[in-house]
């Protein structure tokens, strides 16, 4: 049933800086990941699972990726007439040019954000793989009264975190302090980029925050907002595996291999949708072998995968050994070829006899189409 109380906003690009080349060309919700889907992909399916059927996508560069993926919203139920996905372009803001924060890009949509009847409005950056409930926290939100909730999980960081919020609370769960990029390692409540408060209080904020030059959700709003709104946390037990650069990436391809974490994102009361494609099934030679992989359908195996994220229409050639690795779509890995803690991004040509080595700490990126 769809949740004509709320709306949703995802921010598509917000955390590109954080990936280097692996988002030189696409934005962070069009990043691959697990065999077959998108980041954005369950940012997107959270929103549906929780009857959301009002969602803008805010798009600043590179999206050409991120729409090919996502096409009319058909595989998340969200190709309707009325609502259903918007993909929201940039906005060329009077005095730093394309939005440079979330209070600027919510600016540059206030019109589409106006004309939707919804109650309460649901933000959410991509940066994070989870499966989680957003209908609880929308129902916490409005039976709470506060002016914003946010979600959040304890995490330990160790410092090296770039992008990191963390929330100081009090017994009630209401936010007393927010403080950004700790320096510390050390168990934090980390907010998760997801929040939810009244349209009508949104769109006062947004025109708030515009007439005072202010662009940051993190500073402007929480940080600063914590010393007088009613700002509330929720936290959150669900795993997410958060993606702020190219180690952490892996980490979360990684962890797909663990049974434990299938099971807690892929669950069949809330599940994740994604592009479908009519792909043939995975194919294995007379000498392949397959340990502790994702496979995904359209592949072809003929060597040996240990431990590895196969994407769709990936090759492994006879002789070959690939271990702790990332293999995206359309790869094609020759004859006698060794990999070990390589992610290779999107149709990577690698010839015969080459041996390649990362680190499970230092993973080897190869971008995009290359060929070695």
């Amino acid at each position: 049933m769809a949740n004509k109380r709320a709306m949703g906003i995802i921010f598509a690009n917000m955390h590109d800086g954080f990936l280097g080349e692996l988002t030189s060309h696409r934005s962070l919700g069009a990043v691959p990941y697990g065999g077959r889907y998108r980041v954005i992909d369950f940012s997107l399916s959270n929103m549906t699972n929780a009857g959301i059927h009002d969602v803008g996508i805010i798009t600043h560069s590179n999206y050409q990726s991120l729409m090919d993926h996502l096409g009319s919203g058909r595989e998340w139920d969200l190709a309707r007439k009325w609502g259903g996905l918007s993909i929201l372009p940039p906005y060329a803001g009077t005095t730093l040019g394309f939005n440079s924060g979330r209070m600027e890009s919510l600016a540059g949509v206030i019109s589409y954000i106006k004309r939707t009847q919804a109650e309460f409005v649901v933000l959410s950056d991509c940066d994070m793989v989870a499966n989680l409930d957003l209908s609880a926290i929308i129902e916490e939100h409005a039976q709470s009264g506060a002016d914003v909730t946010i979600a959040y999980r304890k995490d330990y960081l160790t410092g090296e975190h770039k992008d990191s919020t963390t929330l100081v609370l009090d017994g009630a769960g209401r936010v007393r302090e927010v403080l950004l990029n700790p320096t510390h390692a050390g168990t934090y409540n980390v907010y998760l980029n997801i929040a939810v408060m009244e349209k009508a209080f949104l769109e006062n904020l947004v025109q708030e925050m515009a007439s005072r030059n202010l662009r940051s959700f993190r500073r402007d709003v929480l940080q600063e907002g914590s010393k007088f709104m009613n700002i509330k946390a929720v936290e959150i037990h669900e795993p997410c595996l958060k993606i702020d650069s190219i180690r952490a990436y892996y980490d979360a391809n990684m962890q797909m291999l663990d049974p434990k974490i299938r099971a807690a994102l892929f669950t069949r009361d809330r599940p994740i949708y994604t592009r479908v494609r009519d792909e043939a099934p995975a194919k294995y030679g007379l000498n392949a072998a397959a340990c502790n992989s994702l496979v995904a359908d359209g592949a072809v195996i003929e060597g040996r995968v240990e431990n590895c994220i196969i994407f769709r229409g990936a090759k492994v050639r006879r002789g070959s050994v690939v271990k702790n690795s990332v293999i995206m779509e359309g790869t094609i890995i020759g004859e006698q070829v060794s990999l070990d803690c390589v992610i290779t991004d999107k149709r990577v040509r690698i010839q015969d006899g080459r041996t390649l080595m990362g680190f499970h700490t230092y993973p080897l990126y190869i971008p995009k189409e290359s060929a070695i």
